[in-house]
């Protein structure tokens, strides 16, 4: 399972990446349009009402989960000079990251296990890895079904689209889709863990999943709209 995934992923990436011709994007051009409502402090000589565009695009790393790109990306000046620069970009498929509310007993999903990026035994809420066809909803109710053996249809909860964030837009382009599902019934599964994956869950008091020590920015992402939601439900 994990096996084709990947190699799908991979591929979407590489004919993604290697396109460098179609690099220039209807959201970098959007971007350029939108100026600081005052005058900047620290001006710089890029004109960032133009798109920068990928000139050459080497992979010089190939995980099981992520690849590594060496970047040459061409910028423009304010003058029309086109600028070179350098950058090493991690590629890794879309995720989902989804709070997950049972409407009845109002308690949350919480999850353990092991982050190789902090190195420790990290709390958090459930998430995954996109499949190629797949969209957002789809995959959170896959991830949640595997992960944690928590199967609800379609009628039986209401999902808030938090919104959709970089992990760090500096050095990846992984996207996170980010949402709260609220499940009104759901029904007890078998999960379905990839060979070297080990993940504890359990149902949680929103008290209790409040003061976990969850530094995951996308999970606290998460937590902090339901406050939000909470807040509001208590005083309408």
């Amino acid at each position: 399972m994990q096996d084709n995934r990947i190699a799908k992923q991979q591929h979407t990436m590489a004919e993604r990446t290697h396109d460098a011709d179609a690099e220039t994007s209807d959201g970098q051009a959007g971007n350029g349009a939108a100026e600081f409502a005052g005058q900047p402090m620290q001006g710089t000589r890029i004109d960032m009402g133009r798109p920068a565009r990928i000139t050459r695009s080497d992979t010089v790393y190939q995980g099981a989960i992520f690849s590594v790109e060496d970047r040459t990306v061409s910028v423009s000046s304010r003058g029309g000079e086109r600028l070179d620069i350098r950058r090493q970009v991690v590629l890794h498929a879309p995720s989902v990251v989804m709070l997950v509310h049972d409407l009845q007993r109002d308690l949350y999903l919480a999850e353990r296990e092991y982050r190789a990026g902090s190195n420790i035994f990290a709390y958090g809420i459930p998430a995954g890895l996109m499949n190629e066809d797949e969209d957002p909803e789809r995959a959170a109710l896959r991830e949640l079904r595997e992960e944690t053996g928590v199967e609800a249809d379609a009628a039986d909860l209401q999902i808030d689209r938090v919104g959709d964030f970089y992990s760090s837009e500096g050095m990846t382009d992984e996207l996170v889709h980010v949402m709260v599902l609220h499940l009104k019934a759901w029904r007890a599964t078998s999960r379905h863990f990839d060979e070297d994956e080990y993940v504890e869950s359990a149902w949680v008091s929103w008290s209790e999943l409040t003061i976990l020590p969850i530094a995951s920015s996308n999970s606290v992402i998460a937590i902090q709209h339901e406050t939000l939601r909470r807040v509001r439900a208590r005083t309408c």
